[in-house]
Order: C-alpha cells, then sequence, then structure tokens
C-alpha cells in the first residue's frame, strides 16, 4: 500500500466523518421539530447504544493517524497539531475508559475535550487554506505547509476536525449500550444521572 493510497484512504474517512455529522445532525432536528418517523425514531436508538464504542474508533484512528504521519512520513507536528494531540489522545484515552464502563457520564468529559480540539481543528484547516495570513509558523514545523492536500481541499487539520466533529455528534446521541440495567429500569449500571441532553 502505498502512502498516497493511506492519504486517500484518510482523506475518504474525514469526508465520512463530515457527512456522518451532518446526517446525525439533520435527524436531530427532524426528530426534535416533527417526531420523525418511526424508523428515523428506531435508527437514532440504534446508533446511539454503539455511539460511545464508534467515538472510541474515531478517537483511536484519528490518534494513530497522526502517529503515522509525524513517525513514519517525518512530518513535523505544529504548534497547532501538537494542540489536536492533546486533545484527541487524551479523548482516546478517557473514552475508551467510559466505554468499557458503559459509563455515559463521559460524555461531558469528551465534550470538553472535544469541542476545543475542533475549534483549534477549524483554525488550522483555515491557515492550510489561506497560508500567507499565518504569522507564527517556524521554520522547522510549520502551521501553514499542506503535508496532505486531497481532493483540493481535504488537509491534515480537517481530517482532525473532522474527527472531534464526529465525536462530539456520536456523544450528544449516546444512550447505554445495554438496555435494562440490574434493576430492570432502563438505566446502565454506570449511567450518570447528570447526562448530557441528546
Amino acid at each position: 500500500m502505498t502512502s498516497q493510497t493511506i492519504f486517500t484512504f484518510l482523506a475518504l474517512l474525514g469526508l465520512f466523518s463530515l457527512a456522518s455529522t451532518a446526517l446525525i445532525a439533520i435527524g436531530a432536528v427532524v426528530l426534535a421539530i416533527t417526531g420523525g418517523p418511526p424508523w428515523l425514531a428506531q435508527l437514532r436508538t440504534d446508533v446511539g447504544r454503539v455511539a460511545l464504542p464508534l467515538a472510541v474508533l474515531v478517537a483511536a484512528t484519528a490518534t494513530l493517524g497522526s502517529l503515522w504521519f509525524s513517525e513514519f512520513m517525518g512530518y513535523p507536528p505544529c504548534v497547532l497539531c501538537w494542540g489536536q494531540r492533546i486533545f484527541m489522545y487524551s479523548l482516546a484515552v478517557v473514552l475508551t475508559v467510559g466505554a468499557l464502563r458503559n459509563d455515559m457520564g463521559v460524555r461531558a468529559y469528551g465534550i470538553a475535550l472535544a469541542v476545543p480540539g475542533a475549534a483549534i481543528g477549524l483554525y488550522h484547516s483555515w491557515l492550510q487554506a489561506n497560508p500567507r495570513v499565518t504569522s507564527f509558523c517556524t521554520v522547522d514545523a510549520p502551521c501553514a505547509e499542506r503535508f496532505v492536500w486531497e481532493f483540493g481541499f481535504v488537509s491534515i487539520p480537517l481530517m482532525a476536525m473532522s474527527g472531534f466533529m464526529f465525536i462530539i455528534a456520536l456523544l450528544l446521541i449516546a444512550t447505554p449500550a445495554t438496555a435494562d440495567g440490574p434493576s430492570g429500569d432502563g438505566k446502565s449500571p454506570r449511567s450518570s444521572d447528570q447526562e448530557v441532553p441528546a
């Protein structure tokens, strides 16, 4: 497998994440306004039950992807890259623990980490789309240099931003993986009373 193939694959994953985020948002709006058709409500329930493990998968993939870019491709991470890494690597650990414990309380922590990560990714993507506007890039680790520029607009920070946004969407709709807790009350053993509203 060539490097270009991996670039294209990761770019497609980023675009898939953005499309999935948009679909989740549209579905949530339809359900909130009209109640939606029964199949949409059932789909939301089904996706909600696997949303936390999916968020772990997204964070783990983004983490491994960033390590591949720097360690195998030799692309030096810039200051903004490190900011995104701090939040994504933390997400990978925190969400994994939450998923293993089926703890819905982890959603609040995950969103608190994903929102600033997405904001940095958005700003970094804008810098790479407009490289002349940046003034704090270093020669050794330039934050505006396009190491990847798939389809004429998909950069490494855009991939990271799409991962953060998809994680936020998944955490907002996440529900306990099991329908019934030990008491049969429909709550997970580790679900928090202070859950993030869907």
